[in-house]
């Protein structure tokens, strides 16, 4: 992603807060002009020396607000694109402006990597897929995950995200909330995994004197996570609400490999009108060493001795290494190199224990051969459960039909 080229006004009477959007803007290539009161940011939004790309506005000024600036900006002309900065008391006055033409809102305190997506999304940098493929990593697995989101965010069907543990299907469902048009209404999140089944059914559809979360979604995003530990009395109770209809708001589940056994069939399928399919980091290197590297750089400069960068030989060991917790257990083990490295440079033992210490006359294999090895295993395995279908196969095994094909000519099976 990048705001190279783009003309960005910012309306931020905070010195802190400013000076520090100010500076990241410029670094990424923006041109910034920061205003700081109502006044003068009327003036320079109405008659522009040159046009902007978008606005940064604090709904908070210290002579009026930013609901009246965007009105009496636009009582005269067109504004730009409007990405309000507001703090949760000022959710209502957001969605209000977004009903009267504002682009975006953002809550404080903001991830800068959010702030950002949505600013690109805004100043016509095409914001959505094709120029943010980095949320997910930069692999042509990742860039069709975007094209998946994009075109899902624009439907009104529930999506289910499937896939292995630690791959980002919460980040998905954000994403697809975000680039929706119900960006203004809340998204709720409820997991499977930490919920308790005897509290589950209020927490979805209410008691008497409270609200479920069905409800409080009102035309929002609710996601499940984990949907394949819902309880059978659960499940019956959900199918029969969305055959009733009438609700508003928009399911968005995830869950394993094995979701589509676990639910009832008509559940299921209710769920699923559009599935997101997420590729193991096995199945994708490139995007586990671009993870690597993100990573790296967040928690580098914390060490009192920073590594001075990462091996080859540790890009290799990712590589190999079949990622079976996805990317939580990527960031343990980073995190267990930035514990326990003592060289210059951050190697595979600082990484991986089980390659180091090894003696005697024990063999040692090569990563790839013994990642090879345990994927043959598991495909046969698929393959045994479902009487060679390779489609139901590659279900099971969370990859796509045509990556299960690729996998096992790879790897010499028939």
């Amino acid at each position: 992603m990048t705001l190279t080229g783009r003309r960005i006004a910012l309306i931020e009477d905070d010195e802190i807060m400013g000076a520090s959007l100010h500076e990241r803007l410029e670094l990424e290539g923006a041109e910034v002009v920061w205003l700081k009161r109502l006044s003068v940011g009327l003036g320079a939004l109405r008659t522009p020396r040159k046009p902007f790309d978008a606005v940064i506005c604090d709904i908070r000024l210290p002579d009026g607000d930013g609901e009246t600036l965007y009105h009496t900006l636009a009582a005269h002309v067109v504004p730009p694109p409007f990405l309000f900065i507001t703090g949760h008391g000022g959710v209502e006055q957001a969605v209000r402006l977004m009903r009267a033409g504002a682009a975006d809102y953002i809550l404080k305190p903001f991830e800068m990597g959010d702030f950002l997506t949505k600013l690109a999304h805004l100043a016509g940098t095409g914001g959505g897929a094709e120029a943010n493929t980095a949320a997910l990593g930069v692999s042509e697995a990742a860039r069709q995950i975007e094209r998946r989101i994009a075109a899902a965010a624009d439907l009104a069907d529930p999506v289910l995200v499937s896939g292995g543990p630690g791959l980002g299907k919460a980040r998905i469902a954000r994403r697809l909330h975000a680039l929706s048009d119900r960006r203004a209404a809340p998204f709720l999140r409820l997991s499977l995994a930490r919920e308790s089944p005897d509290t589950l059914d209020a927490r979805l559809f209410g008691t008497p004197g409270a609200a479920g979360l069905i409800d409080e979604a009102g035309e929002g995003t609710l996601l499940i996570e984990a949907v394949e530990r819902m309880p059978t009395s659960v499940q019956e109770r959900l199918l029969a609400r969305l055959e009733a209809g009438g609700d508003a708001m928009r399911f968005v589940t995830t869950g394993g490999p094995d979701a589509a056994g676990a639910l009832r069939g008509d559940l299921y399928w209710h769920l699923a009108r559009t599935q997101i399919s997420v590729p193991p980091l096995a199945d994708r290197p490139e995007d586990a060493i671009w993870l690597m590297e993100r990573l790296f750089a967040r928690m580098n400069p914390r060490r009192q001795t920073p590594f001075k960068g990462i091996s080859s030989l540790t890009e290799d060991a990712v590589r190999a290494h079949d990622w079976p917790g996805g990317g939580r257990e990527l960031r343990a083990r980073l995190r267990r190199a930035m514990e326990l490295g003592r060289g210059p440079l951050m190697f595979p033992s600082d990484m991986f224990e089980d390659v180091s210490g090894l003696s005697g006359g024990e063999s040692v294999r090569p990563l790839a051969e013994v990642r090879d090895d345990a994927e043959r295993a598991a495909i046969r395995r698929a393959l045994e459960q479902t009487g060679g279908r390779v489609a139901q196969a590659a279900g099971l095994l969370g990859v796509s039909r045509t990556t299960l094909w690729e996998k096992m000519h790879k790897l010499g099976m028939s």
